[in-house]
């Protein structure tokens, strides 16, 4: 086994010379600021290697090769786009950069938006009390060096912030021009106490992208964040959600992920105020060479607070899903609800599901509960359905959207899960 010294200085050495073949983007101070301390960041703990804790599972190779591979764009032939029958307001991004053209006017939203790239070159703005700030906070207590590299080098993104309550969703769409795509995203959500808004994201980013969101909510501001990945079998891409959360604010936030070569979703949670309330859900579904690993923590940092993990995968052909979920209770976080849970349903014997839930708790007035299982479809209800005449690829399909209905029920609006339950159901007839 390597010595732990030598494992860190191959990560440092990684870094550097990453590091040492890019610039800094220019910008004003309060963006260079930043970026110089991310940058600092990155230099000190390294590339992510397969031998750090929370890679064991997922080679993160692919997200830190010089070039990114070639990907192709598969056209799924759905009568139309996700959400195309919703009331929005569109934000378009190609090959992950903004395209005004394409977009509808942003203060249609009735929120403050505005280009990263744009504001980076100010010397003074909102956003700098959260870029940055957040992704910092979330180096402990597990490094995410690819998140630290994100706020260095990212030009692209956008930031909103919300200071009442939003009618329509804002959506953000990803296009791809290009199947060589490499693309650096990051976001900035601030909503102010008692807003609302809810944050739709869509589309193939990139051959290879790495996305952070920082998301800040005022005392009872509401977020709902509805998120689909799909559309392009052999994309590799890294995201990381950072939220935080003040007393009685709402965060909700589901993804659905359906293709992809390599898919790593970090979220990073904290509950500062009391009576917070954090649900992160997800559902993916995977055929083939696909690695799906999503990889959660939640810190409850205040009394009276509650947070939901819910995570289903369904896997056949090889496919492989991870989930790493933590929930960390401090000891001031009195009557704590916490649930974390994380299933499985293998359609082969080729498939695997890698699965690590941890609990840490340090209040003594908690309810606090976490379970992982792996299984095959129901061979009784499975001879049920088909006893009553159901075709045989129905049956299996209507066992699978069953085990995925605890993650879609997650989503509040039910226009919204109805959408995404019609393109899941689709995906799974195409592969029936």
């Amino acid at each position: 086994m390597m010595p732990r010294a030598k494992l860190v200085q191959q990560k440092r050495d990684a870094a550097a010379a990453w590091l040492d073949a890019h610039a800094l983007p220019e910008g004003g101070v309060w963006a260079t600021k930043a970026r110089k301390a991310a940058e600092a960041r990155l230099r000190e703990m390294g590339m992510p290697s397969k031998r750090d804790e929370y890679w064991r599972y997922s080679d993160p190779r692919r997200l830190t090769d010089a070039a990114a591979q070639s990907a192709s764009v598969i056209d799924t032939g759905d009568a139309q786009p996700l959400f195309d029958q919703v009331d929005r307001v569109k934000l378009v991004f190609v090959d992950g950069a903004f395209d005004a053209a394409a977009s509808d006017a942003p203060e249609l939203a009735g929120v403050e938006i505005c280009q990263l790239g744009d504001a980076a070159r100010s010397d003074l703005h909102w956003a700098q009390d959260v870029y940055g700030v957040l992704e910092a906070r979330g180096q402990t207590p597990v490094a995410r060096p690819l998140a630290s590299l994100n706020t260095a080098f990212a030009t692209a993104g956008l930031l909103i912030r919300v200071t009442g309550q939003v009618q329509r969703p804002l959506a953000l769409i990803y296009r791809r021009s290009s199947e060589t795509a490499d693309a650096l995203m990051h976001h900035v959500i601030r909503l102010d106490a008692g807003a609302e808004l809810t944050l739709l994201e869509d589309g193939p980013v990139a051959a290879r992208y790495n996305q952070v969101t920082e998301i800040d909510l005022g005392d009872g501001a509401r977020l709902h964040h509805i998120r689909a990945q799909g559309r392009d079998h052999e994309r590799v891409g890294a995201t990381h959600l950072f939220a935080r959360l003040g007393a009685k604010a709402q965060l909700k936030s589901f993804t659905l992920s359906a293709n992809g070569a390599l898919t790593r979703n970090e979220a990073v949670i904290w509950l500062d105020g009391s009576e917070g309330t954090a649900h992160i859900a997800g559902a993916c579904v995977g055929d083939g060479a696909f690695h799906h690993d999503d990889t959660v923590f939640v810190n409850h940092a205040a009394p009276r607070c509650e947070s939901r993990q819910v995570y289903k995968k369904v896997l056949r052909h090889g496919a492989v899903g991870v989930f790493q979920g933590k929930i960390l209770v401090d000891q001031i976080a009195q009557l704590t609800d916490g649930y974390q849970i994380s299933q499985s349903l293998l359609l082969d014997e080729d498939a695997q599901f890698l699965a690590k839930p941890e609990l840490e708790i340090y209040a003594d007035d908690v309810k606090c509960s976490h379970g992982s299982t792996s299984g095959e479809i129901d061979a009784n209800q499975f001879f049920y359905l088909r006893a009553r005449g159901v075709p045989k690829a129905q049956a299996r399909m209507l066992l699978v959207l069953a085990f995925l209905a605890e993650a879609l029920d997650e989503i509040e609006d039910d226009t919204l899960a109805a959408d995404l339950r019609d393109h899941l159901e689709a995906w799974l007839s195409r592969r029936a």
